[in-house]
C-alpha cells in the first residue's frame, strides 16, 4: 500500500501545477495515509477570497466526492496554504494508473444574466500551435509559437435555449433535443447577428474566438493535447461518430478539459472569427493572430457529432462559406480580457 501511495505522489509531483498562474510553490508530500499539498496563493486583490479547485483526470472535484480538507474552496490569498487528500479512502487498494491533476486558484467564472451563458476566465500565454503530434493535415503546419492575451470563453457551446432568448426562433435540426442542446444550423453570418443583438442587450462586447484563442483554450491552456482535454480517452470527452448515435447531445455531459471547458471536441463544429487560408500558419504573426485579411470562407474547429476521431483533434481546421448552415455546426462565445 505504501509503495502504491508513493508512486502516486511521484506522479503528482511530475504532473502538477504547471498551468494555474495564481498557485505557486506546490510541494506534495506524504503524511501518514494522506497526500499533502503545500502551496502559496497569490491574487490581484489580497482581501478577496479565491476559489481553489482540484482537477483529477480532467474532472473538477469538491470535498464531497474526494476526501479533501484544508485550504480548499474559498481561500484568502497568502503563503503557506495546505490541502490534505486522504487518497486511501478514495482508492483503498492504491492507485496504480497515470493520474493527471492540477490545483487551480482564482477560476473566474461568471454567468451572463440575459441568456444565462457561463464563461470561464482563461489566462493568456504562449504555446506551440498546430500539428504537434505529426498526424495532421498540411494546413496544420508548420507548428509555430503563438501568444494570446487573457480572455473569457463560453464554458459550453451556445444552446438552443440561449439562441431563442436572443433571436426568438430556433433554427436547429435537432430541436427535439431541447434547450440545453447546442444550437446548430446557424451560419457564420447568423452568429454575427446573434452576437450583435447580445451585445446590444448586455452592453458588453462578446465575439467569436480567434483560431489561436480557440486552440489554446481547447488544449487546456496550450498543452500538448490531441483532443480537448485528453490524448487518448476520446469517448470520455467528446460526442463524435463513435458514440453520438448520429445526433447532438445536451452540453456538458462529457468531461471538461482542465480549464473547465466542455465539448470543445465533438458535439458540434464551432465557428471562429478567422478567414480560412491553408497556408496562413507560415506567415501569421506571433501575438494574437486573427487570420488573413481576405478569403471567402471562415474557419470551423472541434468536430461534431458525425465526425471521425481525426477530425475532432484540437489542431484540425477547415473552412466553410459564412452563409452555410449545417446540423453539425454551432459556436461558443468569447469576451476579451478579464
Amino acid at each position: 500500500m505504501a509503495r502504491g501511495l508513493a508512486a502516486l505522489i511521484l506522479m503528482l509531483l511530475l504532473t502538477g501545477a504547471s498551468f494555474a498562474a495564481e498557485v505557486t510553490n506546490v510541494r506534495p508530500s506524504q503524511v501518514g495515509n494522506r497526500v499533502v499539498f503545500d502551496y502559496d496563493l497569490a491574487g490581484d486583490e489580497p482581501e478577496v477570497d479565491l476559489e481553489v479547485t482540484i482537477f483529477v483526470e480532467g474532472k473538477q472535484h469538491s470535498a464531497k466526492d474526494l476526501h479533501l480538507e484544508g485550504d480548499f474552496g474559498k481561500v484568502r490569498p497568502g503563503k503557506g496554504k495546505r490541502i490534505y487528500w486522504n487518497v486511501l479512502q478514495d482508492f483503498p487498494r492504491g492507485y496504480w494508473g497515470d493520474m493527471a491533476w492540477k490545483i487551480e486558484a482564482g477560476r473566474r467564472e461568471f454567468k451572463e444574466p440575459v441568456t444565462g451563458m457561463e464563461l470561464v476566465f482563461v489566462r493568456g500565454g504562449c504555446f506551440s500551435m498546430g500539428d504537434t503530434f505529426e498526424d495532421g493535415a498540411f494546413d496544420e503546419k508548420p507548428v509555430h509559437e503563438v501568444c494570446v492575451s487573457d480572455f473569457s470563453m463560453g464554458k459550453y457551446e451556445v444552446t438552443q435555449g440561449q439562441w431563442k432568448t436572443i433571436m426568438g426562433k430556433n433554427p436547429s435540426h435537432f430541436s427535439s433535443c431541447g434547450d440545453s442542446c447546442p444550437v446548430e444550423q446557424a451560419s457564420w453570418n447568423d452568429v454575427q447577428t446573434f452576437i450583435q443583438k447580445l451585445n446590444q442587450k448586455t452592453g458588453k462586447t462578446f465575439r467569436l474566438p480567434t483560431e489561436a484563442e480557440w486552440e489554446y483554450a481547447a488544449r487546456s491552456g496550450g498543452k500538448k493535447e490531441r483532443y480537448a482535454g485528453t490524448n487518448d480517452n476520446l469517448d470520455d470527452y467528446a460526442w463524435c461518430v463513435n458514440n453520438s448515435g448520429r445526433k447532438t447531445h445536451p452540453v456538458g455531459q462529457k468531461k471538461a478539459n482542465t480549464l473547465g471547458l466542455f465539448d470543445m471536441s465533438g458535439n458540434v463544429w464551432e465557428w471562429v472569427v478567422d478567414r480560412y487560408d491553408r497556408g496562413y500558419y507560415s506567415r501569421g504573426p506571433r501575438d494574437n493572430p486573427s487570420g488573413p485579411s481576405s478569403g471567402s470562407s471562415r474557419v470551423l474547429r472541434g468536430g461534431g457529432w458525425n465526425s471521425k476521431p481525426q477530425y475532432v483533434r484540437a489542431a484540425f481546421r477547415f473552412g466553410r462559406y459564412p452563409v452555410n448552415r449545417f446540423d453539425d455546426t454551432g459556436f461558443r462565445i468569447l469576451l476579451s480580457g478579464r
